[in-house]
């Protein structure tokens, strides 16, 4: 069985895209197309459901996935014990991200990784929407929510703060909340999802149903709506550092924690071996990220 049709394999089994995998490889879809023929050969079974514009595995094709990846583990492991597997990552690596963290913090720390791994391309795709990045071909997902696909694995980058805020000229205009309980004579600026505001005071945790004229699915959008002066709105620290250092926007309820899990999780597929190119990134940014953080620090 040849390692090279398995690493095809295994690669298509995230992009679900023949001319792609054979890109990352260094193979023309020709050659891809071959090498996947080859190996159903020998295994006398159909691997892929092919279409002309993707493909997917069988039902045979699934079961001996893992199975693949052993073999590739164990490759790799073999290289490793003899030196053989130090070797720079390599390829293309795709990564989703909601799109203001990665703009803010992905973005600029990018030269630094790709200095460091002069064989490794990367393909960003921002978006505030939820992408199945297996679906999608990704090879990691940037999330800040809870993990809940029992198939995925996370690993933890950064804690995601979350703040009350308000520009100046609002609080002028309208008077600074004192407690939860005020909210609700103030307009709020909802992110869609996130309406109820859940605060830690000495009487236990208490939810505010957060009410306004604005609600929207971007992050971003939010906070410059806060900024303008059209509303309080909940933000992450990492997202609002810059303004609250400029004077734009004012931290309020500071005695009034938010109640939140929340954090900054590099997400990527179960699977028994670890890409070299997905565990550089995930160590990269888990650095760069590391305590104490640059924008918590900062404020």
């Amino acid at each position: 069985m040849n390692i090279e049709h398995l690493k095809l394999f295994v690669r298509l089994a995230t992009t679900q895209n023949i001319s792609q995998a054979g890109y990352e490889l260094g193979l023309s879809p020709a050659v891809a197309s071959l090498h996947i023929n080859k190996l159903e050969d020998g295994l006398g079974v159909r691997l892929l459901h092919r279409t002309t514009r993707k493909v997917s595995l069988t039902e045979e094709g699934l079961a001996f996935l893992p199975h693949a990846e052993d073999v590739l583990a164990s490759v790799e492991a073999a290289r490793a014990s003899v030196g053989a597997g130090k070797v720079s990552p390599s390829g293309t690596l795709r990564v989703t991200a909601p799109a203001s963290f990665g703009r803010m913090h992905l973005v600029p720390a990018l030269e630094g990784f790709l200095d460091r791994y002069p064989d490794l391309s990367v393909d960003f795709r921002f978006s505030d929407s939820i992408i199945d990045m297996v679906e999608g071909g990704f090879d990691i997902a940037i999330r800040n929510a809870q993990l809940k696909d029992s198939s995925l694995i996370a690993r933890k980058l950064a804690p995601d703060r979350r703040i009350l805020c308000a520009s100046p000229d609002y609080l002028a205009r309208h008077g600074e909340p004192q407690t939860p309980a005020e909210l609700k004579d103030h307009a709020c600026v909802n992110l869609t999802g996130l309406e109820n505001w859940v605060f830690q005071t000495p009487d236990g945790p208490v939810t505010v149903k957060a009410t306004g004229r604005l609600r929207t699915d971007n992050g971003e959008t939010m906070r410059d709506a806060s900024v303008a002066g059209a509303g309080i709105s909940v933000n992450s620290t990492w997202s609002v550092y810059q303004h609250l250092l400029s004077g734009e926007l004012v931290q309020i309820l500071k005695d009034y924690s938010l109640v939140s899990d929340a954090a900054i999780w590099a997400v990527y597929p179960s699977s028994r071996q670890l890409a070299p190119k997905v565990r550089a990134f995930i160590d990269y940014y888990a650095a760069c990220f590391a305590p104490p953080i640059y924008w918590d620090e900062r404020l």
